[in-house]
C-alpha cells in the first residue's frame, strides 16, 4: 500500500513564479518612502482643498431657490444647448479628421496632427482673438460671409457654438484617433474582400469598433465646451440670453453676488464629476 509523499514546505515562502519576482501589480513590502508620500499628500490637498472650500461656503439653505432664478436657468439652458450643438459639430467634422490622421498616410500628416492639437495648449483668449480676425465683420472670411449671405457670427449664439467647438474638437479627435489605431483592421479587410465600399465599411464595421472611443471623446468634448470661457467672451461677448453661458455668468456674479457665483460653480463642478465618473472605466483599470 503506497502512501503519498509528505508535502514539502517552501522555505522562502509563497512562490513568486519562475523568475522569483513578485506578481505584477503588487506593491513591495516595507516602509513607505515618506520622501514621496509627503509631496503626494500635499499635491492632493492642493487639488482638493479649493473644491472643499467651494462646498463649505455654498449657500445650501437657499441653493434650490437660487438655481430656480431666471438668469441662472437662462445661462444653464444656453450652456447646455451650445455645448450640445458644438459637440455635434465636432462629431461631424472631428471623426472624419481622426480617421484621416489614423488611416491615411499623406505628406505633412505630422504637421496636420500638430495643428489639430494646437487649441489644447493655446490660451483660449488667443483662440477667441484668432476667430475674431478670421470670422469677424472685417475678418478674412467674416467680411465675405456678411457681404454674400448677410451672416454675422461674432457676438451671437452661433459665435458661442463656434468658439466652443474650436477649443473642444481636439479632445474628440485625439480620442477617436487613438481608438482607430487600436482597432483590429482585419475586420475591415474582410469586409473589403466581400465587396463592401469604403463608406459601408466605415459605417458598418469601423464605427461600431471605435464607438467607445467616440463616446468618450464626445463626452470630453461636451464637458470642455460647457466650461469654455476665454474664447467665448472674446469672440461672442457677454450678452444675457444670447451669449452669456454658465462660465460667463460665474465671472459676472463673482463681482456683484458671490453666493450666486458659488451656486453656478457648483453646477459646473457637478457636471465635471459626472463626466469623470462616466469615463472612469476607460481611464482607470481595476487591480
Amino acid at each position: 500500500m503506497s502512501s503519498s509523499a509528505p508535502e514539502r514546505l517552501d522555505p522562502v515562502g509563497p512562490r513568486r513564479g519562475l523568475t522569483g519576482r513578485r506578481p505584477a501589480g503588487r506593491a513591495a513590502s516595507g516602509r513607505l518612502p515618506w520622501v514621496l508620500v509627503l509631496p503626494a499628500v500635499l499635491g492632493l490637498v492642493f487639488l482638493v482643498l479649493p473644491l472643499a472650500g467651494l462646498l463649505i461656503r455654498a449657500p445650501w439653505p437657499t441653493l434650490l431657490a437660487r438655481l430656480a432664478e431666471p438668469h441662472v436657468l437662462e445661462a444653464l439652458r444656453l450652456s447646455l444647448v451650445c455645448a450640445t450643438v458644438a459637440t455635434a459639430v465636432c462629431l461631424l467634422l472631428g471623426v472624419p479628421l481622426a480617421w484621416l490622421l489614423a488611416r491615411v498616410d499623406f505628406p505633412g500628416r505630422r504637421l496636420v496632427r500638430a495643428l489639430v492639437t494646437v487649441p489644447l495648449v493655446l490660451p483660449p483668449v488667443v483662440g477667441g482673438v484668432a476667430l475674431l480676425l478670421v470670422l469677424g465683420r472685417r475678418g478674412l472670411v467674416g467680411q465675405w460671409l456678411e457681404a454674400t449671405f448677410g451672416i454675422t457670427l461674432p457676438f451671437t449664439t452661433a459665435g458661442v457654438i463656434i468658439a466652443e467647438a474650436f477649443v473642444a474638437m481636439p479632445f474628440l479627435v485625439i480620442s477617436v484617433e487613438g481608438a482607430l489605431r487600436g482597432a483590429d483592421q482585419r475586420f475591415e479587410e474582410a469586409a473589403a474582400t466581400l465587396g463592401a465600399s469604403r463608406w459601408t465599411i466605415f459605417r458598418r464595421v469601423t464605427l461600431p469598433l471605435i464607438m467607445p472611443g467616440v463616446v468618450a471623446g464626445a463626452v470630453l468634448c461636451w464637458a470642455r465646451a460647457l466650461g469654455e470661457f476665454g474664447a467665448t467672451i472674446t469672440f461672442a461677448g457677454n450678452f444675457p440670453g444670447t451669449t452669456r453661458t454658465m462660465p460667463l455668468a460665474v465671472y459676472l456674479a463673482l463681482e456683484t453676488e458671490p453666493e450666486a457665483a458659488i451656486v453656478l460653480s457648483l453646477v459646473l463642478l457637478a457636471v465635471s464629476v459626472i463626466v469623470l465618473a462616466s469615463l472612469r472605466d476607460r481611464w482607470v483599470s481595476a487591480p
